[in-house]
């Protein structure tokens, strides 16, 4: 597994002009048209220069601010000496008072990604870390932590080898915090006991869901808890996808060029919520060609938007020519994530990729799970 190190903030091009714009208008409208003064301009260039400069870059723009004023102060006949005084007192306070709110501003976002680095160092840490080969699969897997967010999510993944194929899941438990922690810890252990000794696909379903139930019952206030997610098993041939979806975004088969979602057949209810009326879930088979890539993912990547509120849609970027192998791909896909949502992810977002190598041939599925 690696740790993605995108930007924790990336703020858009243009603020950072704005103060620079800000004092260049102020010289053409003294300059080209009749009004008495641009003062109210010049003064807000350093407040303007705080939340987006630093410290010394917000002083130079109020020392340039002031610079102008001045130089301006000295065309204007009709200037007292008291007004030009108050003019140059105020533009003084007010870079001092943005060099303050630069501090303060740097401080809040300092403090702010040393949390979401601990959050993310612990979110790591309860992650399993991906080998990079699993049976007759390649295996990469990335987690990139919300900008917004310094709270512990509840995104998990996990793929485990057995006798006869590879089984995977990837998982969202609902909330953040501790408690999500605790439940993804349970389910992550209740995964890989679950993949090794139980054979068929829905029965590990059936497992999963116990324990989900259990954790409801444990945790007598606050809202019930659930957990979406995707089991997949891959025989040891590397020729079939098994898998169930349990109110998870669908997985992407990436093949020659194409990215195509693997739907259910039958929505089916999420872990812990199967109460309320889930039957046997359905188990759907794909064909997993040589050469193809599964990308498996949670709802921070296909709900992350950009600075207009569309949501990204992964299909088009992994639709075009890409370099094979898993890890690549999952970083290319970040990386124009990052791109389109200008580094502000909204939700913790995990991923995880596997690929049949051109070379796997050979070997028979043994009956490890039911066919749908």
């Amino acid at each position: 597994m690696t740790r993605d190190r995108a930007p924790l903030v990336s703020w858009s091009r243009w603020p950072s002009f704005l103060p620079v714009a800000v004092l260049l208008v102020a010289v053409i409208v003294d300059v080209l048209t009749p009004l008495p003064s641009v003062f109210p301009l010049l003064a807000a260039a350093p407040v303007l220069a705080a939340p987006v400069y630093s410290l010394s870059g917000t002083i130079t723009i109020g020392v340039v601010a002031l610079l102008i004023g001045t130089a301006l102060g000295y065309t204007e006949g009709n200037v007292t000496l008291a007004e030009y005084l108050v003019r140059f007192a105020s533009i003084v306070v007010l870079t001092v008072l943005a060099a303050i709110l630069n501090r303060v501003m740097a401080k809040d976002r300092k403090q702010l990604k040393d949390t979401r680095e601990v959050a993310e160092a612990v979110q790591l840490a309860v992650l399993p870390a991906s080998p990079q080969r699993v049976g007759p699969l390649n295996v990469a897997s990335r987690y990139r932590a919300a900008a917004k967010e310094a709270a512990i999510g509840g995104d998990l993944y996990a793929i485990h080898s057995t006798p006869d194929s590879v089984r995977m899941m990837i998982a969202d438990v609902r909330g953040k915090g501790l408690g999500a922690v605790r439940t993804v810890n349970r389910l992550l252990g209740a995964f890989y006991e679950a993949a090794a000794y139980i054979p068929g696909l829905t029965d590990v379903v059936d497992r999963l869901e116990e324990l989900m139930q259990r954790v409801n019952a444990e945790e007598e206030e606050g809202p019930e808890s659930f957990a979406t997610a995707v089991l997949i098993d891959v025989p040891n041939d590397g020729s079939a996808i098994y898998m169930v979806n349990l109110g998870h975004p669908s997985p992407l088969l990436i093949h020659q060029g194409r990215a195509s979602p693997l739907e259910p057949t039958a929505p089916s209810l999420p872990l812990g919520l199967g109460n309320l009326g889930r039957t046997q879930v359905p188990v759907d088979r794909y064909t997993l060609p040589h050469d193809a890539t599964l990308v498996l993912f949670t709802d921070g990547l296909v709900e992350a938007r950009d600075r207009h509120g569309t949501f990204y849609d992964p299909v088009p970027f992994l639709s075009r020519p890409l370099p094979t192998g898993p890890g690549v791909i999952l970083d290319a896909l970040l990386a124009d994530l990052t791109r389109y949502t200008e580094g502000r992810l909204d939700d913790d977002a995990a991923l995880m990729a596997v690929t049949r190598p051109p070379d796997v041939s050979g070997g028979t599925r043994q009956n490890s799970l039911p066919h749908p």
